[in-house]
């Protein structure tokens, strides 16, 4: 029997957490229950207009709140059903389906445990190194907020990845840990990721002050 896509694994534990949680349970996306993160899952990969809601910011934030309002009102249950019926098909393709879903995924999964009183997973030898792979391309996009400031990441076990370089005489910052916990970091999600940094002040200022994520 084939092994399921890395994605749908984290597609289903969360479908499964949601249910198990109830629509009123919290997340890691400020304001947001799980009821809206379903919903904001929903309306990116069903509706056409959620690549504006994702990718433009405050200007689109109305539309947003109007496309999340119309989900929610399916309530929990048919908001899970839809996503358990998996992406659309354009976005099973090998390759796309990764860079698409993996980290929306697996970041939005433990937005939801971590919430909740969860902690690391133990034995994500697959999730970790696929997770590692992608952060050589993903990376440079999640930190280009940084202001000049230059990023390695470094996993034990994995090796090191300079994901940005240092603009003029900014300075070098180091992010240490394993590729899930990096990724959560990298995504914004600074106080639930167990990592550690170093640099000087100024480069870790700038970090941690730096818009990151997609």
């Amino acid at each position: 029997m084939a092994t399921p896509p890395l994605d749908a694994i984290e597609r289903d534990q969360l479908c499964d957490l949601f249910l198990e949680l109830g629509p009123d349970a919290p997340t890691l996306c400020e304001g947001w229950s799980t009821l809206d993160l379903a919903a904001h899952l929903v309306v990116r990969e069903r509706d056409p207009r959620g690549g504006l809601v994702i990718l433009g910011g405050e200007r689109f934030a109305g539309l947003e709140a109007k496309l999340m309002g119309r989900a929610k009102e399916k309530g929990l249950d048919a908001l899970v059903a839809r996503l358990r019926s998996g992406p659309p098909l354009l976005w099973k393709v090998p390759g796309v389906r990764t860079a698409l879903n993996l980290n929306e995924w697996f970041v939005h999964h433990e937005d939801v445990r971590r919430a909740n009183g969860q902690g690391p997973r133990d034995g994500l030898d697959r999730l970790d190194a696929t997770l590692w792979q992608s952060l050589g391309t993903m990376g440079r996009f999640m930190v280009r907020g940084t202001d000049g400031t230059g990023v390695t990441i470094e996993a034990p076990g994995f090796g090191t990845k300079t994901v940005r370089k240092p603009k003029g005489d900014a300075a070098q910052v180091t992010v240490v840990g394993t590729p899930e916990e990096i990724v959560l970091y990298l995504n914004g999600r600074r106080d639930a990721a167990q990592v550690e940094l170093q640099g000087d002040e100024a480069a870790l200022t700038a970090l941690a002050q730096a818009r990151l994520g997609v």
